[in-house]
């Protein structure tokens, strides 16, 4: 199992296909949208706050900070997802977690020229999430399912190495 998530997420740093200007702007207008999301700035590696995934096969993980928000009235908790390889390349991906029902969703891509491509996705349980998405769930941005108040508490949260409210619970918890 840890082979196939290696080798997907080695899949996940080839090259993307080039796209015109005008196919990113119509992907974006076509997207199916159940909120008003458009992604944040690209990030930016002073904002970047690593956050640790064990056996992640030498990848690295980041959330950029300054991109961090929460929607209280309905528990979403919306950020950029840096993963590095070992070898440097970064995938680069703008995603939400639904925190009260336990789901996430990927608004976006990244692509090398620092544009965004937007992902066909719906919201989607928990238990299909990857690793990185279940941790920012259970151990950062949802702990006991609730949502953190603001950005600043998650940020605390990643600095922390984990948020107070999650720390000594079992690693299964919130799933």
């Amino acid at each position: 199992m840890r082979f196939l998530l290696l080798l997907l997420l080695l899949a996940g740093c080839s090259t993307p296909t080039e796209t015109s200007d005008w196919e990113r702007e119509n992907a974006l207008k076509q997207a199916p949208r159940d909120d008003n999301a458009p992604p944040p700035p690209y990030p930016g590696r002073a904002k970047l706050i690593e956050f640790p995934l064990a056996d992640a096969g030498g990848f690295r993980f980041f959330v950029d900070g300054s991109t961090l928000s929460v929607d209280p009235k309905d528990g979403v908790v919306r950020y950029v997802l840096v993963a590095q390889s070992p070898s440097g390349v970064q995938n680069v991906s703008y995603e939400a977690l639904r925190c009260p029902a336990a789901e996430y969703r990927v608004y976006a891509t990244g692509q090398a020229d620092h544009t965004w491509t937007p992902a066909r996705t719906a919201w989607q349980p928990m238990r299909n999430a990857r690793r990185w998405q279940a941790s920012l769930y259970r151990e950062y941005f949802c702990p006991q399912k609730m949502a953190i108040r603001d950005a600043a508490e998650g940020v605390r949260a990643l600095q922390a190495g984990g948020h107070p409210a999650f720390k000594g619970l079992s690693p299964q918890y919130g799933q």
